[in-house]
């Protein structure tokens, strides 16, 4: 655990000295989160269109060969590298920070909701791409919670909450 402790106050510092306030840093940080989910799926989406649709799901299921997942992983990071737009060392830093972060989130939500089982049962790419997109979706919603607003999704057939006079 003394990984954590190293962590934290460098990136106190890091932000202190850039001049950056501590809600700056999180709106960054869901910016590069929403740019590293954005990129894996865009690698996943392509694999399946390309009609790799085994491979995708033994990538969710962390049963892939270690070169295609050595692949996979380098494709991402680099458009990962491309979307933030940063350059030299502190892109491969902020890299090397979010995009494990963020894929380790999205394979978690993988495995808890066997998505890579569905994706292996359906015929057809367009199966595929759909369940891609509800996992986007659903770890989305773990990587960048709805702050304290309350907001939240109802089903077509709830009832709706009292509004206030």
């Amino acid at each position: 655990m003394k990984y954590p402790k190293r962590v934290i106050p460098f990136l106190h510092n890091v932000a202190r000295v850039s001049g950056l306030a501590a809600w700056q840093t999180g709106r960054l940080f869901r910016k590069t989160a929403l740019a590293a989910l954005e990129s894996i799926q865009e690698v996943l989406r392509s694999e399946v269109k390309k009609g790799n649709v085994k491979l995708v799901a033994d990538f969710l299921a962390n049963k892939a060969m270690p070169a295609a997942r050595t692949l996979l992983l380098e494709r991402m990071a680099a458009r990962l590298l491309v979307r933030i737009g940063l350059r030299g060392v502190l892109a491969s830093n902020v890299v090397g920070w979010v995009l494990p972060f963020v894929l380790e989130k999205l394979l978690q939500l993988a495995n808890k909701a066997g998505v890579f089982e569905k994706i292996k049962a359906n015929d057809t790419v367009t199966d595929a791409l759909h369940r891609l997109d509800e996992l986007k979706r659903a770890t989305l919603k773990v990587i960048l919670p709805d702050a304290g607003t309350g907001a939240e999704v109802l089903d077509d057939d709830a009832e709706l909450p009292r509004q206030l006079t």
